[in-house]
C-alpha cells in the first residue's frame, strides 16, 4: 500500500510502501538508520541486512544526502520517534543517487544560500517557515469567506502609482508606460460598490533602494476594503484580524514552530483588546524615552521597534499627520492635519504588519488631494468616478504576509519567509 509519513499513523502493524529523499544516513555495519521525508513530513526506516536482499542492502549501502528512493517495509510504533512510528524495511530501491549536495549540516555564509534557494528550500527550517506561511494565507482565505468577502483579483500593471512614485517598477506597455502595482486598493473600492466587502490577494512591487531585513521588492499583501466601513469599525477588524491568524498558528503549527525554536509567549498574550495611541501619544511616548523626533515626522524600524516593546503585544498607532500619508485618506473631522489611519504595529522588533485607513469620499476633496499631490489627473478620473457616482464611506488595510510570518516564526529576515525572495540586486535563482 503506497502511502505518506503523514498517514503513517493510520497504517501502523501494515506493510506499506513510501517514496521520498534520503536527509542522512546511520550506519553500524549490518544496520542502518535512514532519515527519509517525503514532503508530508520525516520519519526514520532501520534497515537489516539480515532482513533485506542484496539488491536493496546495496541500495542502502548505496544512498546519500537527497538521494531519491522507494521504501517497503512495516510500520511500528515507537514512542521515541518524533513522527512516533518508525518503518523497518523489507526492501529498498534506489530511485536516484544524488551527487555530493552542496547544502550540508554545517554552517554556510548567506549569499551562498540566497544563491541556492532552490535547494535551500528542503532544509527543516525553510519547511517549517513555509509551512507557517500556507497556513497562514489559508487562515486569511477562511477568515473572509466565513465573513461573506468577495474575492476580487486586482491587476498587476497599473497606469499609475497607488503610494508613490518613487518605489515604482516601470514597463513598457505597447508604447506606454505600465507599473507594477504597489497595491489593489485602489481597484478594491470601486468593487467595495459593486459588493459591500470585498478582498484582494497577490503579489505587490516595490522598487525601495533597502537592503533591511524588513523589505523585499516582490512581496504578498492581503487588502480587505469594506462599505460603510468607518474608522473605528475598520480597527475592530484589524484587530480581530490578526487575533485570528495567531490562533490558526497556534492551533495548527505546533511542530513548525518547534522545529523554528520559537517562543510562544508574545504569541499568547496577544489577545485583544490591543493598545491603541494615537500618533501624538506615540510622540509623547518616543520623546519620553529620549528619542529626539518631532510631530510630523514618520516612524522609522527604531521607533516603531520602540513603541510596540513597551506593550508585549501588538500596538494600534492611529491618527496620522496628513502630510506624511497617502493622498486617499479620510482627514480626521476634528483636526484635518490629522487623518484616519491606522498602523498595527508587532513587538520585538517586527514593525509595521498592517497598515489601513478610512478613505476619502468627498469627490471634491479627493480632486483637491491628488492635485496636491502632483498627480496625473488623467490616470485617476475612473477612480474619481466611485465618489461621483453614488458615493459612500469606506475604509481598508493592508497586509503584507512577508512581515506577518516572520513575526509569527520569529525568523529575522524576511527572505526566509517567501519561497524565492526578491532583494535589491538579488533576482537569481
Amino acid at each position: 500500500m503506497k502511502t505518506t509519513v503523514a498517514q503513517l499513523n493510520q497504517h501502523i502493524g501494515e506493510t506499506i510502501e513510501l517514496e521520498g529523499w534520503l536527509i542522512k544516513k546511520r550506519s553500524s555495519g549490518k544496520i542502518a538508520f535512514l532519515q527519509v521525508r517525503d514532503g508530508s513530513g520525516e520519519v526514520q526506516a532501520v534497515a537489516s541486512r539480515a532482513e533485506l536482499d542484496d539488491a536493496s542492502w546495496a541500495a542502502v549501502e548505496s544512498l546519500t544526502q537527497e538521494s531519491t528512493l522507494r521504501l517497503g517495509g512495516a510500520v511500528r510504533a515507537d514512542d521515541r520517534a518524533p513522527s512516533g512510528v518508525e518503518i523497518h524495511l523489507a526492501t529498498c530501491e534506489l530511485l536516484d543517487q544524488s551527487p555530493e549536495f552542496p547544502i550540508s549540516p554545517k554552517e554556510h555564509g548567506v549569499s551562498f544560500l540566497a544563491e541556492n534557494r532552490h535547494l535551500w528550500l528542503r532544509s527543516r527550517r525553510q519547511r517549517a517557515a513555509l509551512r507557517v506561511r500556507s497556513e497562514v494565507c489559508q487562515a486569511i482565505r477562511d477568515f473572509f469567506y466565513e465573513r461573506d468577502f468577495v474575492l476580487i483579483d486586482s491587476p498587476i500593471l497599473t497606469p499609475a502609482a497607488c503610494e508613490g512614485t518613487s518605489t515604482l517598477f516601470e514597463t513598457d506597455y505597447f508604447g506606454n508606460p505600465a507599473y507594477l502595482s504597489q497595491s489593489g486598493q485602489l481597484y478594491l473600492e470601486p468593487a467595495a460598490a459593486a459588493f459591500g466587502k470585498v478582498y484582494c490577494f497577490g503579489p505587490t512591487f516595490r522598487a525601495e533602494k533597502s537592503k533591511t531585513r524588513r523589505h523585499l521588492m516582490e512581496f504578498w499583501m492581503v487588502e480587505p476594503e469594506v462599505a460603510f466601513l468607518e474608522f473605528g469599525g475598520l480597527c475592530e477588524l484589524a484587530e480581530e484580524f490578526v487575533v485570528s491568524l495567531i490562533g490558526r498558528v497556534l492551533d495548527r503549527c505546533g511542530a513548525e514552530l518547534d522545529v523554528l525554536e520559537r517562543d510562544r509567549t508574545v504569541l499568547e498574550a496577544s489577545v485583544a483588546p490591543f493598545p491603541r495611541l494615537t500618533y501624538s501619544q506615540a510622540i509623547e511616548q518616543l520623546q519620553a524615552a529620549g528619542v529626539e523626533i518631532e510631530w510630523g515626522a514618520d516612524f522609522g524600524a527604531e521607533e516603531e521597534t520602540l513603541l510596540a516593546s513597551q506593550h508585549g503585544k501588538p500596538v494600534l498607532v492611529t491618527h496620522f499627520p496628513a502630510a506624511i500619508k497617502a493622498f486617499y485618506m479620510e482627514p480626521d473631522p476634528d483636526d484635518p492635519k490629522q487623518v484616519l489611519g491606522v498602523d498595527v504595529l508587532a513587538p520585538e522588533g517586527y514593525g509595521e504588519i498592517i497598515g489601513g485607513s478610512q478613505r476619502i469620499h468627498d469627490h471634491d476633496l479627493l480632486l483637491r488631494r491628488i492635485r496636491e499631490h502632483e498627480l496625473p489627473l488623467e490616470a485617476f478620473e475612473w477612480y474619481l468616478d466611485i465618489r461621483k457616482y453614488g458615493t459612500f464611506p469606506h475604509s481598508g488595510f493592508g497586509m503584507g504576509i512577508e512581515r506577518f510570518v516572520a513575526w509569527v516564526t520569529g525568523l529575522p529576515h524576511l527572505r526566509e519567509t517567501i519561497p524565492y525572495p526578491r532583494m535589491l540586486n538579488k533576482i537569481y535563482p
